[in-house]
């Protein structure tokens, strides 16, 4: 199936999906989820009996797996890129030659390199793709992350980890406004549990 149908078709189901947003609840000593530590200064817990904790540096492998870092590849817009990671850093990057050297970068590397561009796209709230501006608060961007994710689970690997997920997707260390991430936690947890339904209903 193409990326544009595929696309369509994830959309549709998406619009008719009943997503639950998985609440915690903050407490002296950390994140809470019931009766659950879930993360603190120290610890981040990566599993549960009700999750699974998405995390690169957590134990366990759908934890790892289940991260923006692990190195899928696929081709995003015509471009070959090494990790969902590496275009959420690239769109950082003003300049069109150093945004496409960040596509080769997965892992702590992809996340790291961001110091390599002095623009701070926090003042702005601009990200860029091949050198044309993108809001991050507009219709625009959150088409581009549909699009995004949809061209990752092209990977059979991606694809085939997430249907094989029978826990709710949780990112506790995610943060919360848009402001300051280009996904904040709500945006990965929906994105990653509507993926989850919509890879197990259609395969």
């Amino acid at each position: 199936m193409s990326i544009k149908k595929e696309l369509a078709k994830f959309k549709e189901f998406r619009n008719n999906y009943d997503f639950k947003f998985m609440e915690l609840e903050e407490r002296e000593d950390g994140l809470y989820y019931k009766d659950y530590l879930v993360m603190n200064d120290e610890f981040n817990l990566n599993e549960s009996e009700d999750f699974i904790n998405a995390g690169y540096k957590l134990k366990g492998p759908f934890s790892k797996t289940l991260s923006n870092l692990y190195p899928y590849e696929f081709k995003f817009r015509g471009k070959k890129v090494a990790s969902i990671e590496s275009v959420f850093q690239g769109i950082k990057f003003k300049d069109k030659k150093a945004q496409n050297l960040m596509f080769n970068y997965y892992g702590l590397a992809s996340n790291n390199i961001k110091v390599a561009t002095d623009y701070d796209w926090t003042k702005t709230g601009i990200l860029y793709w091949q050198g044309k501006e993108m809001n991050r608060f507009s219709k625009e961007y959150d088409d581009f992350l549909d699009e995004l994710y949809v061209s990752a689970i092209s990977n059979p690997l991606y694809r085939g980890m997430l249907k094989n997920i029978n826990k709710y997707i949780l990112h506790s260390m995610g943060k919360k406004n848009k402001e300051e991430t280009v996904f904040t936690r709500y945006e990965f947890e929906r994105m990653l549990n509507t993926l989850n339904a919509y890879i197990k209903a259609n395969d």
